[in-house]
């Protein structure tokens, strides 16, 4: 579909809007004069006075003429002066795909890359152009990848795409602020009548009178009715528009298969999911590990150590790269599933570029070890800015798990407070488990309704996972609260707990982790017949100072 058809299309869903708010305001017109003429004055001021409590949302609509700004999410700016070589790649594939290229490149800090415009009279006129690019795609993909990615969004620029995006966002916006404000409408009257019937109970209850249950469901139908009518008309919106969105991406995936070449198009293709969920496993295992501790890595490192997971972890990535999403992010998704568009760029003939760009993407950057200290700087907040910064990536392992452990509260720590009406201590659960009440003790845990209905040994099923879990952690926490552990940092696998032996004690066998000596004397310490002998023989020795004994204990 051209440029022009486009716009027309847009510009009369925009209108079928109005249109709809229009036929709306009309309808509760018409039902007031039906009022008027045969309703008795006192029912026809009720529902008057909802006629117009109806109006002011859909007025509202109609009248918001302005689509709001939406807020540039954090990222680094960088000028000509700071990145000349990633500025010339830019300019130079704009000129061959024939575009105007970006005033403004904005460095990110997730697994993107995207193209926007500030055009004017909904898209009629051009305006400045801004490129947004993520550094893990620098990070994770070879140069010939990336100019691809970038020969992508700037096929966007060519086929008008950002600027007819005004005309759709404009109707998008219009159609969800009406739905919100119905939505809002509703839920304020829903809690009003909530507090009303929660007084009154409150009032029959002091009075010695049976309470009736709350029941707000009748409350602000009216709003959700008409909330649901837009949302009917927003499906149909965004339906209508949704083929010409993913038409789009396959125009500009076409532009960079032109450009960069067939197969660095469809390896990128590739690759990007895969980057995606690898980062968001980096942020999640790697980076906020000192989170509750209030720590950081080193300067730079915050995005920095992404370059080396990836490097560590090759093959586990490896078979991500064969699962391909076949299905869209959502069904309103404007991107067609990656699987087939890699499958229409692969089908393409074969250009004999195979051979272009391989080099690691970071490489135009300047000083990358610069940039990823100062996309720290303009993306993280105030606040985490303030955390302390750890020497190295080993030091933030083993601060934050350490800390973690101080404050460890699990449901075991809270049922076992509870039973014993004393601080919930190792100790204390093990003499319980050689009394025989560790069962008991159970039935004060977090339980389903099955568990709860379950006796004997069913019971003991469903409880001894959560039971022996949470007893691993109290186990882990007496050895750190000893100075008895010493945690392996690994970009490879998942970060190692190792014994370090008491002064006289021979060293644990090399390559034994703790968890491997920890897991046995934990499922006999839950078996049906429990037996804490290996898990008493295994834990150091308890201290001699109550002092030091306070501050060993978990939360």
């Amino acid at each position: 579909m051209g440029a022009i058809l486009r716009a027309l299309r847009a510009l009369l869903l925009l209108a079928g809007f109005y249109l709809l708010g229009v036929l709306l305001l009309a309808v509760l017109a018409g039902i007031d004069y039906l009022l008027y003429l045969h309703a008795p004055s006192g029912v026809a001021a009720k529902l008057y006075l909802v006629s117009v409590l109806l109006a002011v949302p859909l007025v509202r609509g109609l009248f918001m003429l302005r689509t709001p700004k939406a807020e540039e999410a954090p990222g680094l700016p960088v000028t000509e002066a700071d990145e000349p070589v990633l500025w010339r790649t830019v300019r130079e594939l704009a000129d061959r795909i024939g575009t105007r290229a970006p005033s403004r490149i904005v460095l990110m800090p997730d697994v993107n890359a995207a193209v926007a415009e500030d055009a004017r009279l909904l898209g009629l006129l051009p305006g400045p152009r801004r490129l947004h690019l993520g550094v893990p795609l620098l990070q994770g993909l070879t140069e010939a990848q990336l100019r691809s990615v970038l020969a992508h969004e700037l096929g966007h620029y060519s086929h008008a795409d950002t600027r007819l995006t005004a005309l759709t966002l404009r109707g998008r916006a219009q159609i969800l602020r009406t739905i919100g404000h119905f939505e809002e409408r509703a839920g304020k009257t829903a809690a009003r009548e909530q507090a009303r019937q929660e007084k009154k109970n409150a009032r029959a209850a002091a009075k010695g009178k049976e309470t009736s249950e709350v029941d707000t469901r009748h409350r602000g139908v009216t709003y959700r009715a008409m909330a649901r009518i837009y949302t009917a008309y927003a499906k149909l919106y965004f339906r209508a528009t949704l083929a010409g969105a993913r038409g789009q991406e396959y125009a500009a995936d076409a532009a960079a298969a032109r450009i960069a070449g067939r197969d660095a198009t469809a390896s990128a293709l590739r690759e990007i999911p895969v980057l995606d969920a690898a980062f968001g496993f980096y942020m999640h295992h790697y980076v906020s590990l000192g989170e509750d501790a209030e720590l950081l890595p080193p300067r730079g490192e915050v995005f920095g150590g992404f370059g080396r997971m990836l490097s560590a972890r090759q093959l586990e990535l490896a078979g991500l790269r064969a699962e391909l999403p076949t299905e869209p992010a959502s069904p309103y998704d404007s991107h067609p599933p990656i699987a087939d568009r890699v499958r229409r760029i692969e089908a393409l003939p074969a250009d004999d570029r195979t051979d272009e760009g391989g080099g690691a993407a970071l490489a135009l950057l300047s000083d990358p070890e610069r940039t990823l200290a100062a996309l720290e700087d303009a993306v993280l907040a105030e606040e985490v800015r303030r955390f302390r910064r750890t020497a190295d990536w080993p030091e933030l392992l083993d601060t934050s798990m350490t800390s973690r452990f101080v404050s460890l509260d699990t449901p075991l720590h809270r049922a076992l407070a509870m039973y014993t009406k004393a601080r919930p201590t190792l100790p204390a659960l093990l003499g319980l488990i050689d009394d025989g009440r560790v069962w008991q003790l159970a039935r004060r845990l977090p339980l389903s309704d099955e568990a709860v209905a379950a006796k004997g040994r069913v019971f003991r099923e469903f409880v001894r996972p959560a039971l022996a879990e949470s007893l691993h952690r109290m186990v882990l926490a007496e050895f750190s609260a000893r100075a008895r552990l010493r945690w392996e940092f690994s970009w490879e696998r998942a970060a190692t707990a190792r014994l370090l032996p008491a002064p006289g004690e021979p060293a644990p066998p090399s390559g034994t982790a703790l968890n491997d000596l920890i897991g046995p004397a934990v499922a006999a310490a839950v078996a049906d017949h429990p037996d804490t002998g290996p898990l008493r023989a295994l834990l150091p020795p308890a201290p001699t100072d109550p002092a030091d004994r306070e501050t060993e204990s978990p939360r």
